[in-house]
Parts: structure tokens; C-alpha cells; sequence
């Protein structure tokens, strides 16, 4: 690895940017002229991506980090097919620009996801044989084997160095077991998948749901967290109302960011809840207990 500018991580990065008007699927699926991804730079070395609803419902984030050594691409979104889903092509011409900014050969990418649901992991094969590539599979074994994690002590958190940008892994499981939340100290971003976003969050096992919820409180208020980022949105501007499940068309959406504070009211949500199974409905998402 030869770098000619070594980026400064360590240091606190100044706030990004997220007065983003993200692309929202449109009345005719067959009609859409948005992108396949639409790529927002938060900052130089941080992007947002997202996937058209006409491409799939889901229409995921992913998200795009760079250090000094290598870049890490979390998650690879809910189509495999590169002709209606170009992510690899739009991960690398991404790359190429980054390493044009800041040239430095050997440059790696790691790809990592948040937790193992078809929606998060599709893409994986377009990266099978890219040069200087891991992929590193989403079940829990191989998941939480390399990142360092263990069930018997889910409060560890686990690390991986990009080269002066050093990520903190913290095992989530409740969604699904297993979820990992990334917190990237250069910018303060905390990404939880579909742990805790603005939508529907899915309890497939409510106590360690329950326990998963305290201890991202924990963690989130014994570290600057600038934005807590999900995965999906699928609430409307309205408090408490969402947009029906398969819907491809979302005019009426929030920000896709949370603030920590609202992890709080997630807890407190929790514990209203107490574990009764059903749809139970809040200002900024909709816990859904024992459903699809």
C-alpha cells in the first residue's frame, strides 16, 4: 500500500451534509426517470446511496465509507442483477474519483452489511472476483466471526480499521440476530439498519430487541452521535402514519435521519410496549411485534 496523502481521521470531521431531497418512486413504476442509485456525498469521504422503488419497494440506503487503506460499502442493497442495479459499476466509479482526489495504490474495499435480510445482502454477487475486494457474508457466524463479536458479552464493541478511519461494531440483535450497528467517530454517524429507522421496525425476538434498544442508548450517549441513519424510510410527514408495505411511490417523506434523543423514545416505546405482540404505533415508527 503506497499513500501518497495520509487523511487526518482522528480529528473530528465538520458536519455533513443532509438537505437532500431523496428520490421517492413515482405514481407509474414504469414511468420512473430516477436513477437506479442515487448518490448523495455527505462529505468527501462519506456517501449515502439509495435504490429506486421502482427497482424494488424496499428502497434501501447503503452507505459508502473511505479510509486511508480501503473503503467499506455496508450493505449491497435488494436487487442482484447489475443491469437493474448498477451497484458495483456505481461503487467503483465512486472509488475511482476518491482515488483520483487522493491517489494511493492497493486500495481495497470491504463489504459489510447490517444484518442478513434479502434486502441488505442481493447485491454480494457483483462483487464476487473484484480485485482487492472482502465480502464478508451477513449470517451471524461469519458476520460477527470477523468483526470480532460475542454472543456471550453482546456489549463489546468490536472494530474495523479502514486505515486511520476506524469503525465501532456493536451486535444488535432483536430484527434479526444477526444485526450489527456501525458508529463511525470521523463523523459521528451511527448506522442501525433496520434496528431503529423511520418505519416499521420488526421484532423477530422481543428481549433481545428490548436489551439491544438499552444498550444502543448506552452507547449513543457515551459518544458524539451526530445523525442516527436506518436503512429505509417508510413513515410520512404525518406523526405515527406510515406508507402501506409494497408502496412505490412516498411523496410525503421525512429525513431519513434520526437524532440520538429519539433513541430514547424508541426505549421508551419499548417499554410501553412490553412485549405484546402487534402493530403499536408511535410519532416516528411503528414497532411491529409477532408480524410480517
Amino acid at each position: 500500500m503506497t499513500v501518497a496523502h495520509v487523511v487526518d481521521f482522528t480529528r473530528p470531521a465538520r458536519p455533513g451534509k443532509l438537505d437532500v431531497a431523496w428520490i421517492h418512486g413515482s405514481p407509474s413504476a414504469k414511468h420512473n426517470t430516477d436513477p437506479d442509485i442515487q448518490v448523495h456525498a455527505y462529505d468527501e469521504h462519506t456517501f449515502i446511496l439509495r435504490q429506486n422503488m421502482a427497482v424494488d419497494y424496499e428502497a434501501p440506503f447503503l452507505f459508502l465509507l473511505f479510509g486511508n487503506e480501503r473503503a467499506v460499502l455496508l450493505d449491497t442493497g435488494a436487487t442482484a442483477s447489475p443491469e437493474c442495479f448498477p451497484l458495483r459499476r456505481t461503487v467503483d466509479e465512486l472509488m475511482r474519483r476518491w482515488l483520483t482526489a487522493h491517489p494511493r495504490t492497493g486500495y481495497g474495499l470491504l463489504v459489510l452489511h447490517t444484518h442478513a435480510h434479502g434486502d441488505h445482502v442481493a447485491g454480494d454477487g457483483q462483487f464476487a472476483g473484484r480485485p482487492d475486494t472482502v465480502v464478508v457474508g451477513a449470517d451471524r457466524a461469519v458476520a460477527w466471526g470477523y468483526l470480532g463479536l460475542d454472543a456471550a458479552d453482546l456489549g463489546r464493541v468490536a472494530s474495523v480499521d479502514l486505515g486511520g478511519r476506524v469503525l465501532q461494531c456493536l451486535a444488535t440483535p432483536g430484527h434479526h440476530d444477526s444485526a450489527v450497528t456501525f458508529y463511525d467517530p470521523y463523523t459521528g454517524l451511527l448506522f442501525t439498519g433496520d434496528t431503529v429507522y423511520r418505519g416499521r421496525l420488526y421484532v423477530q425476538d422481543w428481549p433481545a430487541f428490548r436489551d439491544t434498544i438499552e444498550r444502543l442508548v448506552r452507547f449513543a450517549e457515551s459518544r458524539p452521535v451526530s445523525h442516527v441513519l436506518g436503512c429505509h424510510i417508510e413513515m410520512t410527514t404525518e406523526p405515527g402514519v406510515d406508507y402501506p408495505i409494497r408502496t412505490v411511490y412516498q411523496p410525503d417523506e421525512p429525513p431519513l435521519q434520526l437524532s440520538p434523543m429519539q433513541l430514547h423514545d424508541v426505549r421508551a416505546a419499548v417499554e410501553q410496549v412490553g412485549g405484546r405482540t402487534g402493530r403499536h404505533v408511535f410519532a416516528d415508527f411503528v414497532i411491529c411485534h409477532g408480524q410480517q
